[in-house]
């Protein structure tokens, strides 16, 4: 699925259909605007999300929301302990033509062939489900029976899950966490946008969703992200920030303190690529410093292992991620 667009005029009113698509998402979820941001870097990155946030702020909400204005095919699946492989890849039942008696398997698609797919608690259910996904969000493919099935495009999963309750949860293995390309945290709303949300949503009055864009536009939109430009600076600066996470090759003593293992080199690609896609929701074609700061805690979030100390010590990846920020600076290279 692949939409031309051939003229520089054509590009920018498409990439002005962006911040109205911010703005009808933020009808409905209201004080979330870097969350909503986030979620759309992510989407235009061609990669996918994990969103923890407590119950009651609108997560589930944000997703239906997000796939109205798009108007793509949505699924939700709620992930349950007794959750099978199966109930998210779908699965082969045996049918009869009537005209020849002859019996047959066919492939009945589950909710992951749809464009968005929200995994609902997705640590709620056991490994083997978990890992259901894996394929689909690398390869955008399912294989089932030997046989291998193609997913529309776009095809975008966001993950939630609920960082309060412990009880009867199966952690995601750091090779899944690695497959997210953002991991997004999502707050308290500040007390006047709690009054609005109070307000808005104990009234007669509901608020409609308009669509914005459609599945094409957006597919349009990741190939763009990946024409935006980024200097060979910035580049050496990710490459940077995601070498000195691994503390046997950092000079940044607080990792060298508190982390067990670093991020891999995906974590750069990821940073890059939602760099990328940052400078294009504002309407620029290449990369600042600003957009790759602004999706370091995001990309790093997940793909840092801190050592039993640092979890004694109630010291995070974000604080982490915090300190390599200032540490580390953009080299301008002068012999170019």
């Amino acid at each position: 699925m692949e939409l031309q667009i051939k003229t520089e005029e054509e590009i920018n009113t498409l990439l002005e259909k962006l911040p109205f698509l911010k703005k009808e998402i933020g009808k409905i979820i209201i004080g979330q605007d870097e969350t909503i941001e986030q979620i759309l870097i992510a989407l235009l990155s061609g990669g996918h999300a994990l969103l923890e946030g407590v119950p009651g702020l609108a997560k589930t909400l944000m997703v239906r929301t997000l796939a109205k204005a798009l108007n793509v095919k949505f699924n939700r699946i709620q992930f349950t302990p007794d959750l099978m492989p199966s109930d998210i890849l779908g699965t082969e039942l045996l049918e009869e033509d009537h005209n020849t008696g002859k019996k047959f398997f066919k492939f009945n698609k589950g909710p992951i062939f749809s464009n968005i797919l929200l995994a609902d608690e997705i640590n709620r259910t056991p490994p083997k489900t978990q890992a259901a996904l894996l394929e689909a969000m690398q390869e955008y493919e399912v294989t089932y029976a030997g046989n291998t099935y193609p997913l529309d495009r776009p095809f975008f999963i966001l993950a939630t899950q609920n960082p309060i309750e412990q009880a009867g949860t199966f952690p995601l293995p750091e090779a899944q966490l690695d497959r997210f390309l953002l991991y997004i945290k999502i707050g308290y709303p500040t007390e006047k946008h709690e009054e609005e949300v109070l307000s808005s949503t104990t009234g007669k009055f509901k608020e409609e969703v308009n669509q914005i864009l459609n599945g094409e536009e957006i597919v349009q939109m990741q190939n763009l992200v990946r024409e935006v430009t980024i200097n060979d600076d910035l580049i050496r600066y990710v490459n940077n920030i995601v070498r000195s996470t691994r503390p046997d090759t950092t000079t940044v003593e607080y990792v060298k303190k508190w982390v067990r293992w670093g991020a891999g080199p995906r974590a750069g690609q990821a940073m890059i690529l939602t760099a990328k896609a940052s400078a294009l929701i504002n309407k620029r074609y290449a990369v600042t410093e600003e957009d790759i700061n602004k999706v370091v805690h995001p990309v790093l979030r997940h793909r840092m292992l801190l050592n039993f100390r640092a979890e004694a010590e109630k010291i995070t990846t974000d604080m982490v991620a915090t300190q390599l920020l200032q540490n580390i600076k953009v080299v301008i290279d002068l012999n170019k």
